[in-house]
């Protein structure tokens, strides 16, 4: 503990200060930082769209070397979505998007002057490696807003994937057809570069720092937060949220020491009971040892007994948000001619060609209403009714498609279930790291964001498959149980988060299993 001078002095936590300053200037430079970030993904996921095509006319491949230029970014981010959340967790988050930045961008441009197949692959591939960790920049961007903020900011910062699908449809419909297909691969790769053009500029996480000991260098931000937003720290000495806790229990008991270890008995959580040794050594408690966990240890401390149900649950979530929105995407463009699906694919996949650029510009329209209705109920029905809503919502629009209709009719159903899984998709990336505390956050989030990259693997392989296949009524059911599966997970959260603070260790943390 610290000594007797400073007990006698206010304290106050991170997230007390950012609720005393509000969100200001400060914070909208990071949110276009981040936005960056989530811009670039965007355009590099959209990108898939139209590289497959035209990589095959161009040099002859088979519709299974076609397939694999898409399963070999998406394998890669399965990659890049596990490792960079454990690197920027033991490193810093800033150390985390620098080596993603670098990575997206250099692959991103060399990958225009792939000389062959392989190579293409092989840049592509990096290419995913290096998107898998964008997650952490949205982790980044969160720990610097205010609690009751939260939802509504994030819904914001997930515009600019919408901005960012829309903006690489557009330069696809113009480049394309003009220039061909590697310098829409050399003009998508530019986002990711201005990353790096602005990174010495970015700060770090107060919070990440405050958790590692850092406190003086979070101070630091937090001072220079307070003078561009021109509001007040409050008064005090900053502390993490573990020496909060441990000043909170002392002042419930004369024997402060003694409630504490009665206490953390009765949570059953025996590796954070302290001692008066442990008190006055930071390195040696709870918080500390939380910080400097392994890449096993992170991966067994989601699995303990306070997250393995959220942890699971999550992973269902993700992987079935994935698997959905990718599909719907590709479904737009699959049923959208109705029964002619199923008639001869030369003149049907040469009438897509024609029609390609104009759709999917057109569709991805459809996630500025996902976003617009993310945002009103976010924070006013909380992370879990507004998710399970929009979840069975989707399937509402989708069950109609179990039986053909007439062409109008299906792309309003497809663009309304859009809607829908935009918004679940918006929302699972708000809820997701405020379940977890600092020590694990981004690795909590990256691996959840994994199995999602595997969703979106098997979408194409398998969902997709079943439309060429003319098995449209399956595959509506596929997506449909999944969808309702996805809802249902979201219904069994344990805890709501809506307006809490996030915590910085396993130990100190307030989000404990209430179902």
């Amino acid at each position: 503990m610290a000594n007797e001078s400073e007990d006698e002095k206010p304290t106050y936590t991170v997230d007390e200060a950012l609720v005393k300053m509000g969100f200001g200037k400060f914070q909208s430079l990071v949110l276009a930082y981040a936005g960056m970030g989530w811009f670039s993904e965007a355009m590099e996921m959209m990108l898939l769209s139209f590289l497959g095509p035209s990589v095959q006319s161009f040099w002859g491949l088979s519709s299974e070397q076609e397939s694999l230029i898409t399963s070999v970014v998406f394998a890669g981010m399965l990659l890049g979505a596990y490792s960079w959340g454990i690197v920027s967790d033991n490193y810093g988050r800033r150390k985390g998007f620098l080596i993603t930045s670098i990575i997206t961008s250099g692959a991103g441009f060399l990958s225009a002057f792939a000389p062959n197949y392989i190579s293409l692959l092989i840049f592509r591939c990096l290419v995913g490696v290096g998107l898998g960790g964008v997650p952490v920049l949205s982790t980044w961007y969160l720990e610097f807003i205010p609690a009751p903020d939260r939802g509504i900011w994030m819904v914001i910062f997930s515009a600019f994937w919408t901005i960012g699908t829309i903006f690489e449809a557009s330069l696809a419909w113009l480049v394309m057809p003009r220039l061909g297909w590697r310098w829409l691969l050399a003009l998508s790769s530019f986002p990711s570069s201005l990353l790096l053009l602005f990174y010495r500029v970015t700060p770090e996480s107060p919070r990440y720092l405050c958790l590692k000991g850092r406190t003086a260098e979070a101070l630091h931000i937090l001072e220079k937060m307070e003078r561009i937003n021109g509001k007040k720290l409050p008064s005090g000495n900053l502390v993490s949220d573990r020496e909060r806790e441990l000043e909170d229990r002392s002042m419930l008991s004369p024997s402060g020491d003694q409630a504490d270890i009665n206490l953390n008995r009765l949570e059953g959580d025996r590796d954070s009971i302290p001692n008066l040794t442990e008190t006055t050594n930071e390195d040696s408690t709870p918080e500390r040892k939380d910080s400097n966990m392994g890449c096993l240890s992170l991966l067994l401390m989601l699995l303990s007994p306070r997250l393995i149900k959220s942890t699971l649950l999550l992973w269902v979530v993700f992987f079935g948000n994935a698997f959905s929105y990718y599909g719907l995407v590709l479904l737009t463009t699959e049923l959208n001619s109705g029964h002619n699906r199923c008639v001869s694919n030369d003149v049907q996949y040469e009438k897509s060609q024609a029609i390609n650029y104009k759709d999917v510009f057109i569709t991805s329209f459809a996630e500025f209403p996902g976003l617009l209705i993310s945002a009103a109920i976010v924070d006013k029905l909380g992370r879990k009714l507004s998710m399970s809503s929009l979840f069975f919502c989707c399937c509402a629009f989708l069950l109609p498609l179990l039986f053909h209709q007439p062409q109008g009719l299906t792309t309003t159903l497809l663009f309304g279930a859009r809607i829908c899984i935009t918004g679940t998709f918006t929302i699972v990336y708000i809820y997701a790291p405020e379940i977890y505390p600092t020590s694990i956050r981004t690795t909590g989030v990256g691996v959840a964001s994994s199995m999602g990259r595997i969703g979106g693997m098997v979408c194409p392989l398998v969902a997709v498959a079943l439309v060429h296949g003319c098995h449209q009524t399956t595959a509506i059911i596929l997506f449909v149980v999944i969808i309702f599966l996805s809802g249902i997970s979201v219904v069994l959260f344990p805890f709501e988060t809506k307006g809490r603070d996030l915590s910085d260790s396993v130990s100190s943390s307030k989000l404990v299993n209430t179902s």
